[in-house]
């Protein structure tokens, strides 16, 4: 069996930057748009492709997994710049209370995921270009790392002190842990929805890996 690892994927989705998505969409036959509206995860099955993944290949050696994440960029005053945070993992509060940040999953997602930064040309777009691809390689005493640390103890040790409640997407320079999902009343029970969280890369921080592996 094929093995296609973190760092060929990289080589591999490299050779596609500045081609359209959406027509590299129908050399595969992956509908971007079914019924008239986009089809959500098009850009990610694409994107696998490109890296090589199959659903005969295995992603990595050893046991090893690593994921692509499709970032929006668009323009601002003539700058691209991400157009919003991305998820990175959920947030479990018993986990979260048990596991430093080297231990925590928030440390292995960003270990393993290969950032491709794609160009957002409005609602329903079907051109969505590939601008560049990246990756966190960085170590563990790296600036950069010790500030994202900064921010995962900072919430950990307030989720500890002051409870799962006391989160707010304000915490944290890098990162943040915010409500995940839709919430409110669920109009078949009458019930409040549980309130879930994720951990959430900023704008900073994705404009930063970026920038970094340019």
């Amino acid at each position: 069996m094929k093995i296609v690892t973190r760092a060929t994927a990289i080589k591999n989705l490299k050779k596609y930057i500045g081609r359209d998505l959406a027509d590299l969409a129908l050399q595969f036959g992956i509908n971007s748009f079914k019924n008239g509206k986009q089809n959500k995860g098009w850009k990610g099955l694409v994107l696998e492709r490109l890296a090589g993944l199959q659903t005969n290949v295995s992603k990595a050696p050893n046991g090893l997994t690593y994921e692509l994440k499709s970032v929006a960029f668009h323009y601002v005053n003539n700058k691209l710049v991400p157009k919003e945070t991305m998820a990175i993992t959920m947030v479990h509060p018993e986990e979260l209370k048990d596991h430093s940040f080297f231990e925590s999953h928030v440390w292995a997602k960003f270990k393993t995921i290969i950032f491709c930064a794609v160009k957002w040309n409005g609602m329903n777009s079907k051109k969505a270009e590939l601008l560049s691809v990246a990756s966190l390689d960085f170590a563990e005493d790296g600036e950069l790392i010790k500030e994202i640390k900064a921010d995962y103890d900072f919430i950990r040790d307030k989720l500890i002190k002051k409870g799962f409640d006391a989160l707010t997407g304000k915490d944290g320079k890098w990162i943040q842990a915010r409500t995940k999902g839709i919430g409110g009343i669920n109009p078949r029970t009458g019930k409040r929805r549980p309130i879930t969280r994720a951990f959430y890369a900023r704008t900073g921080l994705v404009k930063k890996i970026f920038e970094t592996a340019s």
